[in-house]
């Protein structure tokens, strides 16, 4: 827009004309935003606030009178603040590139003068402390023209031909020339304890392999010694088991002709004497069982007459009663009574009978051959029913 003006986000746009700016300033002080400026009748410059860089070459004495040429860097910028802006503005808006020379200017003053309180081995040995003094000592002096430091950096010390510095680090140069001689024999000798445990490992590994090549070698001799009296030893147990064979082929035909004899000789010779032994047994079962049958049959026969006989016996008996004078006393029962004594006497005789022929086979043969048997000492003498003899006996 026409007579609107907006500053970079790195500058402050300064407009003068009209009313007088903060404290009196001859012009405004704008930054972050536009503003809308009057032609003819505004003014408008622009001044940097980005940082700047101002580098420091002075030879500066210090407390021990050495002479020593430090080299440092400084980097600068304006303020943000608008006291610091005005400030600057005042000072190098028409010529910002006076603000490194005027710095440099100023910072190589106080430089001089603190190392100026200062010895070498101070200045070598805590150059952060050297910088941080020379800021301190500078802060009021660039405030007041509105630049503020960053930072300062002492990048080189150097005394030129007279030695001193390195007169100073010999006997850190030696002692660290002695630190590398011995990093060096420690490790000369580490290098030489390796090779030697190197040798042993080798000459172990060596050894190691002449006694397995030995035992290879003896295990080699052995199996082919082994192997040449493989034949003959093979050949003694083949004969050896050969003879077995056959010796067992002897003990076998042996057993099988003992056998042979069995079964051809005395196995028929047992079986006949068996058979022998077995018809004799036989024979005399027969002829035992013939004679109990025979026995058997003439008992039978007996006991048939005998019976056959009982009536008759029992008749003969009761005759001899018929012309017996008897008295009965009991009426029915004592007819019952000699009745029963009548058989049972027949059943004694025939009993008695038995026994006497039970041994005669031959004889009771003949006596069924003659008839009915004839009872001896029988006696038909009458009999008193009650015991007593018989009267006119």
């Amino acid at each position: 827009m026409f007579g609107y003006r907006v500053p970079a986000p790195d500058e402050a746009m300064l407009i003068s004309g009209g009313r007088r700016g903060l404290g009196g300033a001859p012009f405004r002080v704008v930054t972050g935003h536009g503003k809308f400026v009057l032609p003819v009748f505004r003014k408008t410059r622009f001044l940097t606030l980005s940082m700047c860089e101002a580098e420091v070459t002075e030879t500066c004495v210090t407390k021990q009178g050495i002479a020593l040429h430090v080299r440092a860097v400084i980097a600068f910028k304006v303020g943000n603040d608008t006291e610091s802006i005005i400030n600057a503005g005042q000072r190098f808006l028409s010529d910002q590139d006076q603000m490194s020379v005027l710095t440099g200017r100023i910072f190589a003053g106080h430089l001089r003068s603190i190392i100026g309180s200062m010895t070498v081995e101070e200045i070598v040995t805590e150059r952060q402390k050297l910088a941080a003094e020379v800021l301190d000592t500078s802060k009021t002096e660039m405030a007041k023209i509105g630049l503020i430091v960053d930072s300062l950096q002492i990048q080189s010390i150097d005394d030129g031909d007279t030695g001193y510095i390195d007169a100073m680090s010999a006997p850190h140069k030696a002692a660290i020339q002695r630190q590398a001689q011995i990093a060096q024999a420690q490790a000369t000798q580490a290098s030489v304890e390796a090779q030697q445990v190197a040798a042993r490992n080798q000459a172990e590994y060596a050894r190691q392999t002449a006694i397995v090549q030995a035992e290879y070698s003896a295990e080699v001799d052995r199996a082919q010694a082994q192997a040449a009296q493989a034949g003959p030893l093979a050949q003694a147990h083949a004969q050896q088991e050969v003879l077995a064979a056959q010796t067992e082929l002897a003990q076998r035909a042996a057993q099988l002709r003992q056998q042979q004899l069995v079964a051809e000789v005395v196995k028929p010779a047992e079986a006949e004497a068996e058979r022998i032994k077995v018809l004799a047994i036989a024979d005399a079962e027969r002829m035992k069982i013939q004679a109990e049958a025979a026995a058997s049959h003439d008992r039978v026969a007996l006991d048939r007459m005998l019976i056959d006989q009982l009536p008759l016996i029992v008749k003969e008996a009761a005759g001899g009663l018929a012309g017996a004078n008897v008295n009965v006393l009991n009426g029915a029962d004592g007819l019952g009574e000699i009745a029963a004594g009548l058989v049972a006497q027949g059943l004694t005789i025939l009993d008695s009978v038995r026994q006497n022929l039970g041994g005669q086979n031959a004889e009771s043969g003949a006596a069924k051959a003659n008839g009915p048997l004839e009872l001896q000492g029988y006696s038909r003498t009458p009999v008193d029913v009650d015991g007593d003899e018989p009267k006119g006996a």
